[in-house]
């Protein structure tokens, strides 16, 4: 079932009122249906610039990732859009971000793009996960995945991790690479988002070993083993199978388990 999003209107009064404290009065808005991670996701102009808001009812189960995500916005800006203001009224939790006018990555074969986003993995990756900040880690996401204890540690890593390259999270904006939704940061091994691009281009067209060709232009890919990656591509495309086989027919999630599996297949080679 697909939940539909909110759009500003039904935010609560108080809530509007509270926000356009901070941003002065909102002369336009405009809702997004992209993005999972939030109830509502709305672009504001107003009196003080243009804004992006998103967040989730106190009593949403996952209503915790907001509060992660403004965690960890200091640490990953200017990669991501600055955390301009947060909003905890009790009902609802928000966040305000800069605006960031870009537009989706293109992964295709040949794309311009490839270069600016190869950069942006390559900045994230010096990014090491700060102590005082909870999150999970790779290999806790990816147990189910993997068969042997041991080999989950192979994933291990006290890098900042992103792992979700939908192009809908990488906009491109003054010809450099914005990495937006940080609901979900992770601690890993600092090759890691660099692996889960991987299935992304192989999704969009890359042969496997173009794919690794890309994701090896990023410092941290050198730092791996091809146990690791055997490990990693095993577990992706268990992870992506699961989630296609839930949604039989959204076609993006059967497209990168195909892409998953492409790359495995060529692992094991």
């Amino acid at each position: 079932m697909v939940t539909m999003k909110l759009n500003w209107a039904d935010l609560p009064e108080s809530t509007r009122d509270t926000i356009t404290e901070h941003t002065g009065p909102i002369t336009g808005t405009q809702s997004t249906a992209k993005g999972m991670n939030s109830e509502i996701a709305v672009t504001l102009d107003a009196d003080r610039g243009r804004f992006f808001l998103k967040g989730r009812r106190n009593d949403h189960p996952q209503a915790w990732t907001q509060q992660r995500e403004a965690a960890i916005n200091p640490y990953v800006v200017p990669l991501a859009p600055r955390l301009v203001w947060a909003l905890d009224d009790g009902e609802w939790n928000l966040l305000v971000f800069e605006h960031v006018d870009g537009r989706p990555v293109n992964y295709c074969p040949g794309s311009k793009d490839l270069p600016r986003v190869a950069e942006a993995i390559s900045t994230l990756s010096g990014v090491h996960a700060p102590a005082n900040i909870e999150m999970k880690q790779i290999e806790q996401r990816l147990a189910a995945y993997i068969d042997r204890p041991e080999d989950a540690a192979l994933l291990s890593g006290e890098t900042v991790l992103h792992t979700d390259w939908t192009p809908d999270n990488v906009l491109i904006h003054n010809d450099a690479a914005r990495i937006v939704d940080w609901a979900w940061p992770t601690r890993g091994a600092a090759w890691v988002d660099a692996a889960c691009w991987a299935v992304w281009l192989i999704s969009a067209g890359h042969a496997p070993h173009q794919a690794e060709q890309w994701a090896s232009k990023t410092p941290a890919w050198a730092t791996t083993t091809n146990r690791a990656l055997h490990v990693f591509a095993a577990a992706q495309a268990r992870l992506w199978t699961s989630i296609a086989e839930e949604a039989p027919d959204t076609e993006w999630k059967q497209s990168l388990a195909t892409a998953a599996h492409q790359w495995v297949t060529y692992r094991r080679t």
